[in-house]
């Protein structure tokens, strides 16, 4: 009897052991003084998105509403204390004034499970900052001219493939149409391919674009594992890196030599990478290796597709909800397509006044990223505030959130472009609207994504009528079970109109 005793006493003190240890951090926001809700042993505050109940986007939206009287939030990410905040002059303080303090996204690179993950967006701020100097340039507005006339011919592509592919009923899945499109861009002005998507849905490279943020039980579960549970990530390594990104790693370095034995120039992302490995110097002592290089490549082709595909398909969904606003923006399309004989050139995307607006409005209802990361790199006291955090400790930013909060945007679902008159701009915070992010880590291919995005609208509309159809998912729901803020799928009705107005540098 006493051996049962001895039992049970030993799995009693087991459990209270592994319960102390589930719980022994949960009181750190509380003797802080800072709110939140209540964590739930070992999992933390994190249980819907863990099993794909909500997505992080509508997560810490609701967060950000619940405690709409708080500067900030005390969060449990399992056992991990995480500080999501509301008051934009802390925001700004962590992206801007004490970016120093801020510099990493704390984001784990493991080259093993993930060979492309050294990349500007992921890196620390040792390898970060003189890569990010020297890829700055890429996109200025020079190199953007530069490069304008090799979206233009790929937007020319896209008008070709509507007119082969928009059959009898006019409906078509636009997160799929605009991915062709943008893989197209970010292929010809990265890596020399031209016309592979559009022309091609067997290519490898659309093969690659297809796979790269595909909503399947790996991806998944790598994600999970990354941002929650890293020992466990970890153990990826004794798996082989995924094929799309083998592929992806050939591509590139079959690319690169042959450039390099033919010396072929071209004035695009690769050969800037590839002038800046033969000048290993400015880069401080980094070993900016091939795979490096290709890790670059990687976060911009990534980049380069997913966002500004993302934007156009969630812009002609709105633009389908909300007919007016369509019939407007087609309205500036054709004015300025009745000028210059009837060429629209590179410096006119900047002077669309109504189509800023509306690509502005999109963004704000539909941001490529749920949160800005942001990691503590030294002990860190918020001015005005009592509270202090730990070197290492994450802070989030929550843009959903943000972005729908009714006493910035009255009416947040509403989809109303003139939010970003210039009255309505100057009134509102700069941290009020982050899209691209804000302060020196803010994402480097912003103006390279306007200006794709843009001409992919302009091609579409000025040819094109966009309506919803019974395939149309209304309300607009993001899946929880993909890595990006977006829904299932965006059908929609597209009827032609005709048009002379082309698109040209």
């Amino acid at each position: 009897m006493s051996n049962y005793f001895e039992i049970l006493c030993g799995v009693a003190a087991l459990l209270i052991a592994v319960y102390y240890y589930a719980t022994s951090t949960f009181d750190f926001w509380k003797n802080r003084g800072v709110v939140g809700p209540r964590p739930l042993p070992y999992i933390g505050n994190i249980k819907e998105i863990l099993f794909a109940r909500k997505s992080l986007a509508d997560y810490t939206r609701e967060i950000y509403i619940a405690y709409k009287n708080e500067p900030m939030v005390g969060l449990y990410s399992r056992r991990s204390p995480v500080l999501l905040l509301r008051d934009p002059k802390l925001i700004k303080n962590v992206l801007i004034t004490d970016f120093p303090n801020f510099t990493g996204r704390g984001t784990i690179i493991n080259e093993k499970v993930e060979p492309l993950s050294a990349n500007l967006f992921f890196l620390e701020e040792e390898r970060w900052r003189p890569l990010r100097n020297h890829l700055s340039p890429m996109f200025s507005s020079g190199k953007l001219r530069e490069m304008f006339h090799l979206i233009v011919e790929c937007s020319q592509y896209l008008e070709k493939y509507l007119e082969e592919n928009v059959g009898r009923t006019g409906i078509i899945e636009c997160q799929a149409l605009a991915a062709k499109y943008t893989t197209d861009v970010i292929g010809s002005c990265a890596f020399g391919i031209e016309r592979s998507a559009l022309e091609n849905e067997n290519s490898e490279f659309h093969k690659i674009s297809r796979e790269v943020f595909a909503v399947n039980l790996r991806n998944f579960l790598q994600q999970k594992l990354k941002e929650f549970v890293p020992m466990l990530y970890n153990l990826l390594a004794l798996l082989p890196p995924q094929n799309f990104v083998l592929a992806f790693m050939k591509l590139v370095s079959e690319t690169m030599k042959y450039r390099r034995e033919n010396n072929i120039a071209r004035p695009d992302f690769m050969k800037l990478l590839m002038d800046l490995q033969k000048n290993p110097d400015k880069l401080q002592n980094i070993e900016f290796t091939d795979t490096m290089l290709t890790a670059q490549l990687g976060i911009f082709f990534a980049a380069g597709f997913v966002a500004p595909s993302m934007a156009i398909s969630n812009a002609l969904y709105e633009l389908a909800l909300n007919q007016d606003v369509q019939d407007k923006l087609r309205e500036e399309i054709e004015e300025f397509c009745g000028k210059n004989n009837g060429e629209l050139k590179f410096d006119d995307i900047k002077k669309m006044k109504y189509l800023d607006k509306v690509f502005k409005e999109t963004l704000r209802m539909h941001s490529a990223s749920s949160v800005l990361r942001r990691r503590a790199q030294s002990n860190y006291t918020f001015n005005d505030t009592k509270v202090s955090i730990p070197k290492g400790m994450m802070v989030w930013i929550p843009l959903y959130g943000i972005h729908y909060d009714p006493n910035i945007y009255p009416n947040p679902k509403k989809f109303d472009p003139e939010r970003f008159n210039e009255d309505a701009v100057a009134a509102r915070h700069r941290m009020h609207y982050l899209p691209f992010g804000d302060g020196p880590r803010n994402c480097i291919g912003g103006r390279f994504a306007v200006y794709q995005t843009r001409v992919g609208l302009i091609t579409i509309l000025r040819n094109y009528k966009i309506d919803i159809c019974d395939k149309t998912i209304i309300p607009y729901k993001i899946n929880p079970y993909s890595m990006l803020p977006v829904p299932k799928g965006t059908y929609l009705k597209m009827t032609k109109i005709p048009r002379e107005c082309k698109v040209v540098s």
